[in-house]
């Protein structure tokens, strides 16, 4: 997987397929998109990310030219969002996917793809990625959670799009299932397409994404990559007694460079090379050290921080 996902990252990606610029969204009194200005490259895969009622789908409803912004531009592959050769190269699940429930699911396939002009055959291709085919054949109302999201996703692949949004795309999904749709996703982006998701599975979107987009309150408050967003390899100590730590942590790291786990220990700004120096110190000082060890944020713990979410576990010393 880390290999695909490389691979992807390597290759050139000069134009954006996406755009927006001061893209805003009202609601009577209630702001839902604050001015967001966001870029997807060319053949990646952008994370976006966001607490529950952020923004992240009214976002993409505009991008999409499904919802017209108050105020802003959003460009997709260099013209108007919802422009009518747009349309045809772009796919798209958001929310939840809505066909035919009498229909099979080959058949709501069909529809679709009559309707663009497309051929049997692109249908049986889109079923055979979302691993379909073997229930292609079953009523929709029938299907599983799992089973409609696959659909929906295969619906969303139809003429292979230029670009890709998915909105929760592993929704109901088993844990095999949703490291079939991480395959997938990874692939079409090898592939030259573009794949703009959104998931609340942080862990998810840290093993595949290239960039990611954080907003919280209708605002974008951070756009880079994975690894810039996770920063780099910090120490951990624990050490006691605990205020002695702290104070020999700061020294080393500054002030603003130690946080405090609840489990009591600390994190500390360092890079993994400044681990004897660290050790030295805390024994120079008396202190019984339990651990020190290396190690790098995920993509949770950077999530949680940024939009100051109940479930971090850190605090700042002072």
């Amino acid at each position: 997987m880390d290999e695909l996902r490389n691979d992807v990252r390597n290759e050139p990606r000069d134009d954006l397929v996406v755009r927006t610029d001061g893209l805003t969204k009202r609601y009577s009194d209630r702001l839902a998109v604050d001015g967001v200005g966001m870029t997807v490259r060319r053949g990646e895969v952008y994370g976006f990310l966001g607490p529950n009622g952020a923004g992240k789908t009214t976002t993409l409803r505009m991008v999409l030219g499904l919802v017209r912004p108050t105020a802003g531009t959003a460009t997709v592959v260099g013209r108007p969002a919802g422009a009518a050769d747009v349309t045809a190269r772009v796919g798209a699940l958001i929310e939840g996917p809505g066909f035919f429930p009498y229909l099979s699911g080959r058949d709501n396939l069909r529809a679709l793809a009559r309707y663009r002009r497309l051929g049997d055959e692109e249908v049986e291709r889109v079923l055979d990625l979302v691993d379909l085919t073997g229930r292609a054949d079953d009523r929709f109302k029938g299907y599983s959670l799992g089973m409609k999201q696959r659909l929906g996703v295969a619906a969303a692949l139809l003429g292979s799009p230029e670009l890709i949004v998915l909105d929760e795309p592993t929704n109901g999904l088993d844990p095999a299932g949703m490291a079939d749709m991480r395959a997938l996703v990874v692939s079409l982006a090898r592939g030259g397409q573009t794949v703009l998701l959104s998931s609340h599975l942080l862990a998810e979107v840290q093993e595949i994404c290239d960039r990611v987009g954080v907003i919280d309150q209708g605002r974008l408050l951070r756009e880079s990559t994975v690894a810039e967003l996770r920063g780099g390899v910090t120490l951990r100590v624990r050490a006691e007694p605990e205020d002695a730590a702290i104070a020999v942590a700061m020294r080393l790291a500054g002030d603003d460079g130690v946080r405090r786990e609840k489990d009591g220990s600390l994190d500390l700004d360092l890079a993994a090379d400044a681990a004897p120096e660290l050790a030295r110190a805390l024994v120079a000082a008396g202190l019984d050290v339990h651990e020190i060890s290396a190690r790098e944020r995920s993509l949770e713990e950077v999530f949680f921080e940024m939009t100051g979410d109940q479930h971090t576990t850190k605090e700042k010393v002072s």
